[in-house]
């Protein structure tokens, strides 16, 4: 029988006639009290914060950035408790990768798929990797700017042997540091007098680095160890907010990618990795052997770091430290850096990548049932926004979440379906949503244009929710279906969650085309399902949209019925010091 339930901040409206229709199961509801002990526990707080030899006014997660490394399990259930004890200030945690594994009220995205976390409360996360999924993501917060601190690794442990052999792995986390407090760099970007939030100052790894990169200093850089003759599998994570990284190991030039975005590819070799933000990558580097050592009269080697495609380039590092009998210096930066300075490798490793395991799921082209083209440029009237088919999209538009909305029969999928399929462009501007019905397979190309008011063109790396998509590749211009397939033919794409919509150029005239990016989607996971630039400034600038899979039947069959806590603001399935939530089971 289908519950509502009263709780200690107001009595919830009764959803009961509605959550009744179309329900597939019974609700599982259990009373998270002192008996019930999470996998993992996550406290978010906001405090001053020391990187770079810098306090910021930071959001943290356990007290540092990056927060503690999460290990799941695939095919095993994880609850992970995430409290909120910030005094003014919502919080989300949204698990980079793993959307559609989640719990429907777990993805992590606050009005899509969720209400926030208020102050003073928690919210226990259900997550469960699928078999296949076993790989590298991190979480964020999804709230604002607070994912450039608060944010950690999170790594999927295979239910079988890898299919990579390796001695030791490492967690190469790569992030920014803004002198600008949060607050600061949004009430910049949303104030009708747009102020940016300046420039990356440096590209940190593992939370640790140095603003200035040409002179000695208090600040240490971050050392990797490792020892000789041995194989090592470096997980590289893009954490960044607004960097586009190129990467590379002094007088260490073989890297062979294993990984991408969670998911094993066969080996490629490359001698340097370009990693934007919400992109992740495995490689498998052999350490120098004692002889090479020795020869080479060196134990420590610079990674170098250089920010691709901005107004400035920055250049910063790391060291890869081997045992010595005498310190290793992490305080010098080489002067001058002992790589060329990289520059963006337009379409790096797309077409290039194939999967380990056979991609039998790929949708074909004649399958393909329609093809949404999203027009994203940069506007400016009131206020700087980024546009999407025309609109932006921001926490503030929609009064409550979608999913929630959905669940109290306030979201007409049908009637938002039908008015995206009159639109021409599979849009529905009265909701801002993209609407889908589940076994439809989309092609979404993200086409980049001039800025309305001065041509200007940037490079995004778009991030989709949900199960993780093909990515049948990018190019200039036009996007280019006949081309594009002459392309794809003997290739083998690989799922990605996040990729790069390049610009191959600073400037174009208004609204001119200027690259694109293409994915394939099987719609298979009913829910509301996030898909935009991953940039943090982008985002709080309107760069979103939003995905709906499925009409309100096939949501709510898929997750079962819903318990009414979940559908208001700090409703019950909400905890706080006072009041033990009830939590929803649902897998």
């Amino acid at each position: 029988m289908l519950r509502c339930f009263p709780t200690t901040r107001g009595l919830l409206p009764l959803f009961c006639s509605i959550l009744g229709l179309a329900i597939s199961a019974q609700a599982h509801l259990y009373r998270h009290d002192e008996s019930f002990q999470p996998d993992h526990i996550l406290r978010v707080t906001a405090q001053n914060y020391s990187q770079a030899c810098m306090d910021r006014y930071s959001v943290l997660v356990n007290g540092t950035s990056p927060g503690p490394e999460l290990r799941l399990q695939e095919g095993k259930v994880s609850w992970i408790r995430v409290y909120n004890d910030m005094e003014d200030s919502n919080v989300t945690m949204h698990w980079h990768g793993l959307s559609a594994f989640a719990a429907p009220f777990s993805d992590g995205t606050p009005m899509a798929s969720q209400w926030p976390i208020a102050p003073g409360h928690f919210f226990d996360a259900e997550v469960r990797p699928e078999i296949g999924y076993a790989g590298t993501y991190f979480y964020h917060s999804h709230v604002g700017f607070q994912a450039v601190t608060a944010v950690g690794s999170l790594v999927v442990e295979p239910a079988q042997p890898s299919p990579y052999e390796y001695d030791e792995e490492r967690i190469i986390l790569l992030s920014d540091y803004f002198a600008k407090t949060d607050k600061e760099v949004e009430e910049g970007l949303l104030s009708s007098n747009f102020t940016w939030s300046g420039e990356t100052g440096a590209v940190l790894v593992n939370g640790q680095g140095r603003l200035a990169t040409n002179a000695t200093g208090a600040c240490s850089l971050a050392a990797i160890e490792v020892e000789p003759g041995k194989t090592y599998r470096l997980r590289f994570i893009g954490a960044t907010a607004l960097s586009f990284v190129s990467l590379a190991i002094e007088n260490h030039d073989a890297f062979e990618i294993i990984e991408a975005d969670g998911h094993y590819t066969k080996p490629a070799k490359t001698d340097y990795l370009q990693i934007s933000t919400g992109q992740r990558y495995s490689v498998l580097l052999k350490t120098k052997t004692e002889a090479e050592l020795q020869e080479a009269k060196s134990r420590q080697f610079y990674f170098q770091l250089t920010t691709l495609g901005r107004p400035a380039v920055l250049t910063t590092f790391a060291v890869l430290e081997y045992p010595s009998p005498t310190a290793t210096d992490l305080k010098t930066v080489p002067s001058p850096p002992p790589l060329p300075i990289a520059n963006v490798t337009y379409g790096w490793m797309d077409y290039a990548l194939e999967p380990y395991y056979p991609n039998t799921d790929f949708p074909t082209a004649a399958e393909v049932t329609r093809r949404i083209i999203i027009n994203v440029h940069q506007n400016i009237s009131s206020h700087t926004v980024w546009l999407q088919s025309g609109y932006d999209w921001m926490e503030t538009f929609p009064k409550s979440p979608y999913l929630v909305d959905l669940y109290k029969g306030e979201l007409d999928l049908a009637a938002s379906y039908q008015r995206a399929m009159e639109s021409g462009d599979g849009f529905d501007n009265q909701t801002r949503l993209y609407p889908a019905q589940i076994n439809e397979v989309l092609e979404i190309v993200w086409q980049n244009q001039g800025a309305v008011n001065n041509g200007g063109l940037e490079n995004h790396p778009f991030h989709g929710h949900g199960r993780h998509f093909y990515d049948i590749g990018g190019g200039d211009g036009l996007f280019d279906p006949v081309e594009n397939e002459k392309r794809l033919n003997g290739t083998h794409p690989v799922a990605r969650d996040t990729s790069v919509l390049y610009s191959y150029r600073k400037k174009t005239t208004a609204l001119a085309p200027s690259g694109w990016r293409a994915w394939r989607v099987r719609v298979t996971n009913a829910g509301v399902w996030m898909m935009h630039c991953h940039i943090l400034q982008h985002m709080v600038m309107g760069m979103q949209t939003v995905f709906a899979f499925g009409d309100q039947e096939a949501v709510m069959a898929q997750s079962g019925s819903i318990d009414g806590g979940y559908l208001v603001y700090g409703g019950s399935a909400y905890g706080n010091s006072t009041y033990n939530p009830l939590v929803q089971h649902f897998f």
